[in-house]
C-alpha cells in the first residue's frame, strides 16, 4: 500500500511517486524547444544567405528593397568569410565565400542542437 500512497484530500488515482514525473517532462520540453529554436535561427541565417547568392548569380535589381535587404543581411552574417576566397568572377566570388559561411553556420548549429538534447 505505500506504494501508492495519495496526498490528503487528493486524487486517489495519482500515487506519489509521479510527482516527479512533470518536472522530468517540463525539462524534456524545454530542452526540445531550446534544440528547435536554434535550429529554426540556423535555418534562417543559411535560407538569408543562400538567397543573396541566388540574387548575385542571377543579377537581382539592386535598387530593388529586398534585394538591399537581403544583402546587407546577409553581409552582417558573412563575417570574416567575405574574402576568403578571390576568384575574377564576382558573382562565384559571392557563391563560394557566402556558400561557405552557411555551411559553417549549418555545421555549428548542427553540433549546437546536438549539445542542447545531450546536455539537456
Amino acid at each position: 500500500m505505500a506504494e501508492t500512497q495519495t496526498e490528503p484530500g487528493g486524487d486517489h488515482r495519482a500515487p506519489r511517486a509521479r510527482r516527479a514525473l512533470p518536472a522530468a517532462a517540463v525539462r524534456r520540453r524545454a530542452v526540445g524547444l531550446l534544440a528547435a529554436a536554434v535550429s529554426v535561427v540556423t535555418t534562417l541565417v543559411v535560407a538569408i544567405l543562400a538567397v543573396h547568392i541566388v540574387f548575385t548569380a542571377f543579377e537581382a535589381n539592386t535598387a530593388n528593397d529586398l534585394v538591399r535587404w537581403f544583402g546587407d543581411r546577409a553581409t552582417d552574417l558573412c563575417w570574416q568569410f567575405k574574402d576568403v576566397f578571390q576568384p575574377k568572377n564576382p558573382k562565384l566570388e559571392v557563391a563560394v565565400n557566402y556558400g561557405l559561411a552557411a555551411v559553417v553556420y549549418l555545421v555549428i548549429g548542427r553540433i549546437a542542437v546536438g549539445l542542447v538534447r545531450r546536455l539537456g
